[in-house]
C-alpha cells in the first residue's frame, strides 16, 4: 500500500505568512490514523548521509542530529506537519503581548522514565543552555543557546506546575516560532541535575524513546514510548541508519532495506524514479546553501571588491542547473523565496569574468591570491553534490587568478573545524529553524557583538560572537534593520527592512549565494502517511509501514 502518490508540483506555493503551507508533500489523509500510541506496524528505516554525532540538542547545530532528537522530545510548541504554521505540543495555549509570554502546559505528558512533565523541567532546560549562573549551565552548548532563546527571555517564572510567565528583553516577534525549534525541546530537570549523558543517552516526552545507540555502525534504534500523549506511533520500531554515499542509499531503497532515504543528488533521483519499489517525493524548500567568505581569517576577503569578483566569477546557474540537474534554483540573497523577508526585486550575480577581474584590480588583487575551501563530502538537502561544487568553484575561480585548494571533511569534523573559525572560505548552508526570515538574516549574518569602528566584519575571538556567522561579517547598516525588524509586530513592515537587508547583503556579498533547493526524498511503496517538511520534524510518529 502506497501513501505517496499525490506528487505536489514544485514551486507551486505562496509565500509563508506564518501559517501557510510552505512545503508538503506525497502524503496520504492524515484522518484515519489511529490515536492512543497504536504501534502495531513493522520497521521503518530511515537512510541518511551522516550519523548523528550526539543525542544532546543543545549541544549540536546539526540537522542530522534533530532528525532523531525530534522524535524522542518535545517543545512546548511544533510546527504541523508540512507546514509553517505552529500548533500545540507540550503547552496547549499561549498569548504574547509585548514583552510578556504565557504558556499554558498539559497535564499528561511524561518522561520516558515515568516522572511527570511540569513547568520546572522547561525553566531547567531553559537555564542549561543560557544562564552562567546556574549549577548545571552547559558550558558547551551550542550557538542556538544565545539566538533561541537566550538573547530574548528577562525572565521565567511558573505559575503552579502547568504555566509559565516569560518576560522578554524586548518585543521579538519571532520568540513563539523559537519555541518549536529543536534547540529548545524540553529536558528533564532530574537528568539536568543528576549527569544525565545526554549525547549518549535520552529521555523525553516524545513519541519514540531512545533503545540502541551503535555509533560503531552510524546506527540508531528507537522504540515507541507507551506513555506518549499524542497519536502514534503507527510503528513498532524506528531505525535510523547511515549510507554515506548517495548511490549505496538510493540501491538501498529500491532493494526495499530502507523505507526512506533522503539528501538525493540527480542521479540517485533517477535511480528511484526508475523503481517500481519505491518513488521521489518533493516539496519547496526553505533552505539555502552558499559559499562564506570567513573576514576574521583571510585578509582579501574583507574587501567587499574581492567578495564581488568571486560572485561573479562562480557559475551559479551552471551549479544549479547541471550540476545539481534543476532540483535547485539561483540564490540571490540570505532569505529563501518560501518567506515574506525575500525580495523579488534581486537577481543572482550573472558570471561575468571581465567584471570580475576589473573588480580584482580594483581591489588590488589582480594577480590574484589562494584561499582554502572545506567543504563536506557528503550530499546535503541544500547542496545535494558538494564536490563537485566545489570543482566547478575552483575552476571558474582559476579563469581569474584564484587558486583554490579544496578541504574536504566528514560532516561533523567539518561542523567542528567551520564552528572554530579555522576555515578561510566554506560551502555550508541552512534548513530554517522556524520558518521566520529572522533565522536566516539574524542567525547567520548578525555577529550578536558590537561592530567594531571603521570595519565591517569581526575577530572570531570576540567574545559573544555568533559562530553560526561563519563569515564573521558585521555591517552596522544591515545589523540595524535585522535589529529593527526583531521588534516590528506588523509584517508588511517587517518585509520592508527585511527587503533592504537583502539588497545590502547581496551587494556586499559576504557569501556566495549558491541555491534555493526542493526538498527531495525517496520513499518505499510500502510506506504510508508520510510528508514531506520542510522545517521540524521528520513527523515520524505519523507514518505506517505495510
Amino acid at each position: 500500500m502506497s501513501g505517496n502518490n499525490n506528487q505536489v508540483p514544485r514551486r507551486s506555493f505562496l509565500k509563508a505568512a506564518g501559517s501557510a503551507t510552505v512545503a508538503t508533500a506525497a502524503t496520504s489523509t492524515l484522518a484515519g490514523c489511529a490515536g492512543g500510541n497504536g504501534s502495531e506496524g513493522g520497521t521503518l528505516r530511515y537512510g541518511r548521509s551522516a550519523h548523528s554525532e550526539t543525542l544532546d540538542p543543545q549541544n549540536t547545530t546539526s540537522g542530522e542530529v534533530s532528525k532523531v532528537t525530534n522524535q524522542i522530545y518535545d517543545g512546548l510548541i511544533d510546527f504541523e506537519p508540512g507546514e509553517a504554521a505552529i500548533t500545540e505540543s507540550l503547552a496547549t495555549d499561549w498569548s504574547m503581548d509585548g514583552t510578556e509570554v504565557t504558556l499554558t502546559l498539559r497535564e499528561d505528558a511524561q518522561f520516558d522514565d515515568g516522572t511527570e512533565f511540569t513547568a520546572a523541567d522547561f525553566i531547567a532546560t531553559y537555564r542549561r543552555f543560557t544562564d552562567e549562573d546556574y549549577e548545571y549551565y552547559f558550558e558547551e552548548g551550542s550557538a542556538y543557546g544565545p539566538f533561541t532563546l537566550g538573547n530574548w527571555i528577562d525572565s521565567v517564572e511558573a505559575d503552579g506546575d502547568y504555566t509559565l510567565n516569560i518576560t522578554l528583553t524586548q518585543p521579538y516577534a519571532p520568540f513563539l516560532r523559537n519555541l518549536a525549534m529543536f534547540a529548545a525541546v524540553v529536558l528533564s530537570q532530574d537528568d539536568i541535575e543528576s549527569g544525565f549523558d545526554f549525547n549518549g543517552d535520552a529521555n523525553g516526552t516524545g513519541p519514540f524513546q531512545l533503545d540502541e545507540l551503535d555509533n560503531a555502525n552510524g546506527r540508531i534504534r528507537l522504540t515507541p514510548n507507551e506513555d506518549y500523549w499524542g497519536d502514534g506511533p503507527q510503528i513498532a520500531e524506528l531505525l535510523f541508519i547511515e549510507r554515506g554515499q548517495n548511490s549505496t542509499r538510493a540501491q538501498a531503497l529500491v532493494e526495499e532495506e530502507l523505507e526512506i532515504i533522503d539528501n538525493l543528488d540527480p542521479s540517485t533521483i533517477s535511480t528511484v524514479e526508475n523503481a517500481d519499489s519505491a518513488e521521489v517525493v518533493s516539496g519547496q524548500g526553505i533552505n539555502i546553501g552558499y559559499m562564506v567568505f570567513n573576514q576574521s581569517r583571510v585578509e582579501a576577503f574583507r574587501d567587499a571588491r574581492v567578495r564581488q569578483a568571486i560572485s561573479y566569477a562562480i557559475d551559479t546557474q551552471s551549479i544549479v542547473e547541471e550540476v545539481y540537474d534543476g532540483i535547485a534554483t539561483q540564490a540571490d540573497q540570505p532569505c529563501p523565496p518560501a518567506l515574506f523577508g525575500h525580495n523579488d526585486d534581486i537577481d543572482p550575480y550573472p558570471q561575468d569574468l571581465d567584471q570580475a577581474q576589473s573588480l580584482l584590480e580594483e581591489a588590488g588583487y589582480g594577480d590574484g591570491f589562494s584561499f582554502q575551501l572545506t567543504t563536506f563530502q557528503n550530499a546535503r538537502g541544500y547542496n545535494p553534490a558538494p564536490l563537485p561544487t566545489a570543482e566547478t568553484i575552483r575552476t571558474n575561480l582559476g579563469e581569474i587568478g584564484i587558486e583554490v585548494e579544496i578541504d574536504d571533511r566528514q560532516f561533523s569534523d567539518y561542523l567542528t573545524y567551520t564552528g572554530e573559525g579555522n576555515h578561510d572560505a566554506s560551502l555550508s548552508g541552512w534548513y530554517t529553524d522556524n520558518a521566520d526570515p529572522d533565522n536566516f538574516y539574524y542567525v547567520l549574518l548578525h555577529p550578536q557583538v558590537e561592530s567594531p569602528d571603521g570595519q565591517d566584519w569581526v575577530d572570531w575571538e570576540t567574545e559573544g560572537f555568533n559562530t553560526s556567522n561563519r563569515a564573521a561579517w558585521a555591517n552596522q547598516e544591515y545589523m540595524d534593520l535585522i535589529e529593527e525588524a526583531q521588534q516590528t509586530a506588523d509584517q508588511d513592515g517587517r518585509a520592508d527592512l527585511y527587503h533592504e537587508a537583502a539588497q545590502i547583503a547581496r551587494d556586499e556579498a559576504p557569501w556566495v549565494y549558491i541555491d534555493y533547493a526542493d526538498e527531495i526524498r525517496g520513499v518505499g511503496t510500502a510506506v504510508s502517511n508520510y510528508t514531506v517538511s520542510a522545517i521540524g520534524g521528520p513527523h515520524l510518529h505519523l507514518v505506517e509501514v505495510e
